[in-house]
């Protein structure tokens, strides 16, 4: 907001456009983020949200290291737009969660969502990562 108004005063032409809400932390060995809103929250707001969890891995199955992670994905029903979503696990998260806040930020749907092109590199990523898997999982529950 402070960009913002500094914009105006110096003559600019910039609005606040909101937040989402993006966050991430640690706790001891265990990060956790989110991103948008929860499904109570989409509830609360009008939405006829629905959720999917699912659990994942962060790296390739076969390269040393790998960590789940859980991943929970909300979207409404009747647009099909993707809401929020919170991941939680050993490693890789916050990626994930700003992939997932940018996605929000775009106004993507759970179809988008499910045609991202996210990059695979067996040491970072899975070839098909968790964040896709989820948006398949709920395009089959809508």
């Amino acid at each position: 907001m402070g960009r913002v108004a500094g914009d105006n005063i110096a003559g600019g032409n910039s609005r606040f456009r909101g937040i989402l809400g993006t966050t991430f932390t640690k706790i001891f060995n265990l990060h956790v983020g989110r991103t948008g809103l929860s499904a109570w929250e989409a509830e609360a707001a009008g939405f006829d949200a629905a959720a999917v969890d699912i659990t994942h891995i962060s790296r390739s199955h076969y390269f040393p290291g790998k960590e789940r992670m859980h991943i929970r994905l909300i979207a409404d029903r009747e647009s099909q737009r993707i809401l929020g979503g919170a991941i939680t696990g050993r490693e890789g998260v916050a990626g994930r969660i700003n992939t997932l806040a940018a996605a929000l930020w775009g106004g993507l749907t759970v179809e988008d969502l499910t045609q991202l092109d996210l990059g695979y590199a067996p040491p970072f990523a899975p070839v098909w990562d968790g964040l896709i898997i989820a948006a398949n999982v709920m395009k089959r529950k809508l």
